[in-house]
């Protein structure tokens, strides 16, 4: 049986996001036969389809369309083994576009096709709706400073990515992204228009949109008064953008550890911890990491990420 249990430590814990996660889950459960995705959750719950899925994922330890699709290929077991109702019938009950296409999601979740279903004796896994519960424990310290920054611009490699990326953990698009500009020699230049010592390289991702279907990616540095802009053109007619902030304030984690990881353990902290805590939401304006040319002992990246006090 596959865990369904959704525990908060009391640093966790807030009206606010309590509230917003049951509320996801109820309208998934009351919408569970509709042609509904994260997108449609993220607006029922007021916010933008990428905070929704980063807040639901950490949280939840899933992603919003995976918990629909394994609600529904547990109801679909239950009606199977429980009534008459055809393989071809319960395919499109369930939102599935042919009864093929169904059957190959069943065997992948339970392990035994909607046929063997149908039979006495057939193993089926059992997933049950979310439930909140509330745990206490000690909390733990997460090291932040809060800044302000005004409008910047960035020379950048700026690539489109589908939304769709941000629902699969295993997606290595962005940092094959990051390998691919390093094979091609295409970071080393821009760094050269800085002066050493602030060679600092920046990831600059754009918010979702739900009126787009991909979102921005940058690899670039800083453009200020630093900056050699001689070249500028050159880079520019060569595949580079000029990527532009607004300005605003942002929450700053510093990330410690050997690889990415470090990176998403901090987004988690900062989704299911230090929102809930301080009163701080994300903005939909441009979050970064930074890459420091020369960092303090063991630092992956700095992440900015731009917040208001609700």
């Amino acid at each position: 049986m596959l865990s369904t249990i959704i525990d908060y430590t009391r640093r966790d814990v807030s009206k606010v996001s309590i509230k917003l996660i049951q509320q996801a889950i109820c309208y998934m459960e009351e919408h569970i036969f509709e042609d509904i995705n994260y997108a449609d959750v993220a607006k029922n719950v007021h916010m933008s389809s990428y905070n929704f899925h980063r807040t639901f994922s950490f949280i939840a330890g899933m992603t919003a369309n995976e918990y629909i699709r394994n609600r529904r290929l547990t109801l679909a077991a239950q009606e199977l083994q429980t009534t008459d109702i055809s393989v071809i019938d319960v395919a499109y009950k369930y939102g599935y576009e042919s009864p093929e296409s169904f059957s190959k999601a069943f065997a992948r979740f339970h392990g035994s096709t909607p046929k063997q279903a149908k039979q006495k004796g057939a193993k089926l896994h059992l997933f049950n709706p979310l439930v909140i519960k509330i745990i206490l424990e000690g909390g733990s310290i997460m090291d932040y400073r809060m800044e302000h920054k005004g409008h910047q611009r960035f020379i950048a490699l700026v690539r489109a990515f589908p939304n769709e990326i941000t629902n699969d953990d295993n997606d290595h698009s962005i940092p094959d992204f990051w390998t691919e500009c390093y094979e091609k020699n295409l970071i080393e230049p821009m760094k050269e228009l800085r002066p050493k010592g602030k060679r600092d390289i920046y990831g600059l991702c754009s918010p979702l949109k739900e009126s787009e279907t991909h979102f921005n990616y940058g690899i670039g540095v800083v453009l200020d008064e630093n900056t050699n802009t001689a070249q500028l053109e050159e880079f520019l007619n060569n595949g580079y953008s000029i990527w532009e902030t607004d300005s605003a304030d942002y929450a700053v984690f510093k990330c410690f550890g050997p690889d990415g990881d470090c990176l998403g353990e901090t987004w988690s902290k900062f989704l299911k911890e230090f929102s809930p805590q301080t009163g701080y939401t994300q903005t939909d304006d441009t979050d970064f990491e930074i890459y420091f040319e020369k960092g303090e002992s063991g630092l992956f990246c700095e992440l900015w990420i731009p917040v208001k006090k609700n």
